[in-house]
């Protein structure tokens, strides 16, 4: 795997290095990348999210902290200088072995520094009991990429402000706010600075590959995607105005809320928000088997039965489904 260097003195906003992402997977179709990044105080929403639900769009606006929007699922998280946020760019079509490859070889670089580092069942990475890392996951045709934070340490002031998790998600975690179940390396190790800290995983995690220095004509290529992630209607994102609308929390999947307008007894239309993880077109899929089936267990399960679930979206069934809509 190779490490990516980009020579700036300064941070750039987060869509760049969204971009540089999307940049290194198409440009080099058969190469490992990670690269670290820092930028300043941001919140970044999963594709499916809904943005007022998430986070607080007032306090963000009056304190200069900027909004994006990335392709991949997950979770709303604050990102700024306290923290450091990796990608992972890797030739893959499985977003679970995907995911383990990359929160193993991170908790490995933890747990080298004498930390209980583990990576659990879906896409955070652990110190003993409470999270430190949390990822997700973005796939193009024959690459994947993982990215996510890793909290050195972190403005709780900050993070209690901006961020909305829903009563829903907290509950699952047995604990009654954000700040509750999250832990930092600084808090397990003091004495490590951060500049310390991301030169050991970077050693670490990219210790046997090549270097790639991005050049003034890779920097261009990727400020052109990274327009991408300023059009207004993809910060928006959906504005779902179904008739039935329902909402479930489901171990390794997350939180999924499906919004549905039934007109006559058949599904007319189908939005999908939440911060579940996917691994490709999911609300698509799904919509193109369901519009215009009868609103009903069984013509929805046999429709259902054409496509399969647990790769658009895994650990997704078609029981677990049904029982969502119904």
């Amino acid at each position: 795997m190779d490490l990516v260097i980009i020579n700036d003195l300064h941070p750039r906003k987060l869509a760049f290095y969204l971009a540089e992402e999307e940049y290194l997977a198409r440009r080099y179709p058969d190469r490992d990348f990670f690269f670290a990044w820092q930028v300043n105080p941001s919140v970044i929403i999963g594709r499916n999210q809904l943005l007022e639900k998430e986070i607080n769009v007032d306090y963000c606006h009056d304190n200069g902290v900027e909004i994006f929007r990335r392709k991949s699922g997950g979770g709303a998280v604050l990102a700024d200088m306290n923290n450091i946020m990796f990608s992972y760019v890797t030739s893959s079509d499985d977003v679970c072995s995907t995911f383990s490859e990359y929160t193993s070889m991170v908790a490995t670089a933890l747990r080298n520094l004498g930390l209980d580092a583990s990576d659990n069942s879906r896409n955070d990475i652990l110190i003993g009991d409470r999270k430190v890392s949390g990822n997700a996951y973005y796939h193009l045709p024959g690459r994947s990429i993982v990215h996510g934070t890793m909290l050195y340490d972190y403005d709780p002031v900050l993070m209690s402000n901006t961020l909305r998790p829903s009563k829903t998600k907290l509950a699952s975690h047995g604990v009654q706010s954000t700040r509750s179940r999250v832990t930092t390396i600084k808090e397990h190790l003091p004495d490590l600075s951060i500049s310390d800290f991301l030169d050991h995983i970077l050693k670490t995690v990219a210790s046997n590959g090549n270097t790639l220095v991005l050049t003034d004509d890779d920097i261009r290529a990727i400020e052109k995607i990274e327009q991408e992630y300023y059009v207004p209607t993809w910060l928006a994102g959906k504005n779902p105005r179904g008739t039935v609308e329902h909402s479930e929390r489901m171990d390794v999947i997350g939180e999924i809320n499906v919004n549905m307008s039934v007109s006559k007894g058949l599904i007319e239309t189908i939005v999908l928000t939440g911060d579940f993880l996917e691994n490709s077109e999911a609300e698509a899929a799904i919509s193109k088997a369901l519009v215009g089936i009868a609103y009903e267990r069984e013509p929805v399960r046999a429709a259902l039965r054409e496509i399969d679930l647990n790769a658009l979206i895994p650990g997704m069934t078609i029981d677990k489904f049904v029982t969502l809509i119904f």
